[in-house]
């Protein structure tokens, strides 16, 4: 019976898509979903091994229970025992046939069931690459949002609905997955974390001194030579003799010795630079920085003058017959540019047609090489995408119409509906949607022009995170299941307009699902005139 559940499991096993036998797992958290339930199947399979073990050894433990009273007897009185014919014949029976059998038993190989299961299943199971993909992703979350390391180790986020851990072994792995990137500020936090959880007392089998050989090479890394010294005579103290250690430490006394010398005297000059150098930190406001303000909620606030200028309103599309009996909910976003959101734009049954056509063919988000105009994947894209067209189904149709409806665009020059699915940590850092002029074959495949017009999609609540971020201008907008938001990327001139320059934040908790439609230039003469200003 439990062999039969084994290989039960095993032909629900082989049920499992072959088209998600492929890499790049963690760049979607629905591919990653089917994860779930591979492992599911393998917890199956495991616990009918162990069944099986168990009935096996069950079996063999009756059998010498039976013959321990029965060996106990006749071991007293050897000849009167054997004095039953009775007795002599089974003797003869259980050394010649019985004990044999016992021994096929005890030799019995019932692993064979969950061996297959996990062969069938690792075929699908996620590779290095995953691994270090979903690492990079917590680190990218820990800087974007300031978590500080102890709070991402307990899984304290806001919104989550399944709290979990880190281990001091999981924070060493992070550790050592920062250092192979020569990424030594995280090495030193997530090795700090796996030590302090080790001398609070976790049990692990995490090893203090591996820790803290990565540990201080990280920190002298980072120039703390005084902190690696102490870490390195921390270490020695555990083990003596480890030769690099011993090494280290020589080596660091030598180069101490040699600062102090080149430190004893200082200039003015040089504090004047200093402080020079920090003027210029607050004054100066890279785009990486003032990006991750914005995911986190701490962009530029409108002046109150400026609110007064966005409104909401029942929308008919200019009078458009859909809509002039049943107009639809618009809101202003953001004035310069405009941005309006649409609310209750797309059902949930409409959302889980669209997710269920694009799930099976959602691939690594790629971005256009600016030289050679080659698709290729990024590290600032963590999205998986896939491409809907009009006639797959009447409901893209219809959602189709209902874009051109409401913006007034041509959408038969578009772009084909692309449904997106962010995976761990995911985002797309800041980038343009229209062509610049550096880049002018870009679109030239497609005989449309430029990308006038950005409309996207919410299909799902994001607990924590994966705002749409705007940080020329300070705008953050946040996700919201069936809302929609638009927005021009030219000028009616055919300008391109830089303060669309915009970006996806990362998913601290939830997990985002998008759809976008990319409007061109040709078909729009009539509906969106040019101009006689380049910048209107």
């Amino acid at each position: 019976m439990a062999f039969n559940k084994i290989w039960c499991t095993i032909a629900l096993g082989l049920l499992l898509p072959f088209s998600y036998a492929h890499t790049d797992f963690f760049t979607s958290i629905g591919h990653m979903t089917d994860l779930i339930n591979t492992e599911k199947d393998l917890v199956v399979s495991l616990k009918d091994y162990i069944k099986a073990e168990e009935g096996k050894l069950e079996q063999i433990k009756k059998w010498a229970e039976k013959l321990d009273q029965l060996t106990d007897t006749a071991t007293k009185d050897p000849e009167g025992f054997l004095g039953h014919p009775v007795n002599a014949f089974k003797l003869m029976k259980r050394l010649n046939t019985e004990w044999g059998e016992l021994e096929s038993l005890v030799l019995k190989d019932m692993s064979d069931g969950f061996i297959s299961n996990m062969t069938i299943q690792r075929q699908f199971f996620p590779n290095d690459e995953d691994q270090t993909g979903a690492a990079k992703a917590l680190l990218r979350l820990q800087d974007t949002y300031n978590l500080d390391t102890d709070t991402l180790s307990r899984g304290n986020l806001p919104g989550v609905k399944h709290k979990s851990f880190l281990t001091a072994e999981d924070c060493f792995e992070l550790g050592k997955i920062a250092y192979t990137e020569a990424d030594y500020y995280h090495t030193e936090l997530w090795m700090e974390q796996a030590l302090k959880q080790l001398d609070e007392g976790e049990v692990s089998s995490a090893d203090k001194v591996y820790i803290l050989d990565y540990l201080s090479y990280a920190v002298y890394q980072q120039g703390d030579l005084g902190k690696a010294m102490r870490l390195t005579k921390r270490l020695l103290e555990l083990d003596p003799e480890h030769q690099r250690a011993n090494g280290n430490m020589k080596y660091f006394e030598y180069i101490m010795a040699k600062e102090k010398e080149a430190n004893k005297s200082s200039t003015d000059s040089e504090d004047q630079v200093e402080k020079e150098t920090e003027v210029k930190k607050k004054d100066y406001l890279p785009e990486r920085r003032k990006y991750e303000m914005l995911c986190r909620g701490e962009g530029l606030k409108m002046t109150p003058r400026r609110q007064k200028r966005l409104f909401c309103r029942y929308y008919d599309g200019n009078r458009n017959p859909r809509y002039i009996l049943g107009p639809v909910k618009q809101e202003d976003e953001w004035d310069k540019p405009r941005i309006v959101r649409f609310l209750d734009i797309i059902s949930d049954e409409e959302i889980e047609t669209v997710k269920e056509l694009a799930k099976p063919r959602l691939r690594r988000a790629t971005i256009s090489n600016p030289i050679t105009g080659a698709l290729e994947t990024a590290h600032y894209r963590i999205s998986k995408s896939a491409w809907l067209s009009g006639y797959e189904s009447p409901v893209v149709s219809r959602i189709n119409t209902r874009i051109q409806d409401l913006t007034g665009l041509d959408v038969s020059t578009a772009e084909e509906l692309q449904v997106a699915n962010y995976g761990v940590g995911g985002q797309y850092e800041p980038h343009f949607d229209f062509a610049r002029k550096d880049e002018p074959d870009a679109f030239k495949e497609l005989g449309t022009g430029n990308r006038i017009a950005t409309w996207l999609f919410y299909m799902s609540d994001v607990s924590a995170g994966g705002a749409t971020v705007f940080p020329e201008v300070g705008a953050s907008v946040w996700p919201k299941k069936g809302t929609a938001v638009f927005w021009y990327n030219l000028f009616p001139s055919g300008e391109g307009d830089y303060s669309t320059r915009h970006a996806a934040c990362p998913v601290l908790v939830g997990n985002k699902w998008v759809s976008n439609k990319w409007l061109h230039e040709r078909g729009q003469e009539f509906r969106r005139p040019c101009t006689l200003s380049e910048l209107e």
